[in-house]
């Protein structure tokens, strides 16, 4: 198969970068190792930006129709009180809020769209296994399909597969880690309408719980000690429940609906970045040049910011027959300052609150950063903004199709 673009990965960033491209006519296709996007436990917070966008590309309508929840704030309880971490109330933007929504409905809409349009070709169940390679220039992939071996040829290979990405693996790139106090346990449990809205997160000692609102249930993430798994496990399934439950005690009667362990998913926190983020040939992007931590739920949104910026650099060079490293540079050029940022922000979190409540066997009071934030307006809204806008948001630009004719966002 020949193709312009070969996209590896169906995630936010490769299914939204594929869209904007077909838009300009250029050929791409994608590979996702999965049948269909349901993955239970991915996040689906879509932020303030990522909604202009998908204004921008018409899409509001249909967006409004999946099933979604609508947050204003993000707050959490401590010993001595409630603490806001972001307000998105006051931000002076056309989507005030983060929208909660299953990411498989998100990318399902995403990938209807593309569909639309002929130069998209969408390729499920297809896993890379290898690249293609002429006189050290990335020329495509390799991938396990169905039907047995696939041979994708393009001018241009993207890697979106994700923080555990096979192209960065087969690159030999190695991003520059830089730790986390804590990995997640993901599950669920059955959701009334007394339970209220939105998020629902708890602290405790040593422990942290949120739940999202997905309507039928609450997708909650449960916070351990970096390393802590193997803990949690020995100690058996009714500890567990027990300790859902004493930090929730409304979920109480609802625990045992986590029957056992293949009721719970561990997703292990990283943050890294690529110090390059392209090779000849190819380019990487989203997860794949840099894991997001779960704080603040910003990975959609970089991913997706990552992929508008990469089609409105690379739509020009691509169109041309001709894309060189500088047009590759550019890239990480324009987005390595929102994920240096973004990352900061994550691990001061990560090490001024979470760290601290990890490591406590009693209940702790607020961390100095939330308290800052509490007595600090001025700096609430300026979390609010990198939170839901990002430092440097991206928006669709205008390209030319191959016949000529103008496409406007």
């Amino acid at each position: 198969m020949d193709t312009d673009v070969c996209v590896v990965g169906g995630g936010p960033a490769g299914m939204m970068l594929a869209l904007l491209l077909v838009r300009d006519g250029i050929r791409t296709t994608v590979l996702e190792k999965h049948e269909d996007f349901l993955r239970d436990f991915r996040g689906d917070t879509v932020h303030p930006s990522t909604l202009d966008v998908l204004d921008e590309l018409g899409l509001a309508d249909r967006l409004a129709d999946l099933p979604h929840r609508k947050v204003e704030r993000l707050q959490f309880g401590f010993a001595d009180g409630v603490y806001p971490l972001v307000d998105f109330a006051g931000l002076k933007v056309a989507h005030p809020y983060l929208m909660f929504l299953p990411q498989w409905d998100f990318l399902e809409m995403l990938a209807a769209e593309a569909g639309r349009y002929p130069d998209f070709t969408l390729l499920r169940s297809h896993e890379v296994v290898d690249l293609l390679r002429s006189n050290g220039v990335v020329r495509g992939v390799v991938a396990r399909g169905p039907d047995g071996p696939v041979e994708v040829h393009a001018r241009l290979t993207v890697a979106a597969d994700g923080r555990h990405s096979t192209v960065r693996d087969k690159l030999g790139l190695t991003p520059r880690e830089f730790g986390a106090p804590m990995d997640v346990l993901w599950f669920r449990v059955s959701r009334r309408p007394e339970d209220g809205e939105g998020i629902n997160a708890r602290i405790g000692a040593g422990r942290m719980l949120i739940g999202i609102d997905r309507g039928s249930y609450w997708q909650i993430a449960y916070l351990i000690p970096k390393g802590g798994y193997d803990a949690v496990v020995a100690a058996g399934i009714s500890a567990f429940r027990a300790g859902v439950a004493g930090l929730v005690p409304h979920l109480a009667d609802r625990v045992d609906e986590i029957r056992g362990w293949d009721d719970v998913k561990m997703l292990t926190v990283r943050v890294n970045r690529l110090r390059r983020w392209h090779v000849p040939g190819a380019l990487l992007i989203g997860d794949a040049a840099h894991a997001m931590s779960p704080v603040a739920g910003v990975g959609i949104n970089l991913a997706v910011q990552d992929a508008v910026a990469t089609a409105r650099l690379l739509t020009g060079p691509l169109l041309a027959g001709r894309v060189s490293e500088d047009d590759l540079a550019r890239v990480r050029a324009r987005r390595a300052f929102p994920t240096i940022g973004t990352q900061l922000f994550q691990r001061i979190i990560q090490r001024g609150v979470i760290g601290r409540v990890l490591g406590s066997d009693r209940p702790v009071p607020a961390p100095l950063p939330m308290r800052i934030l509490r007595r600090m307006p001025a700096l609430q809204k300026a979390a609010a903004r990198l939170v839901g806008v990002g430092l440097r948001p991206e928006h669709i630009g205008t390209g030319t199709h191959r016949d000529g004719q103008r496409v406007e966002a």
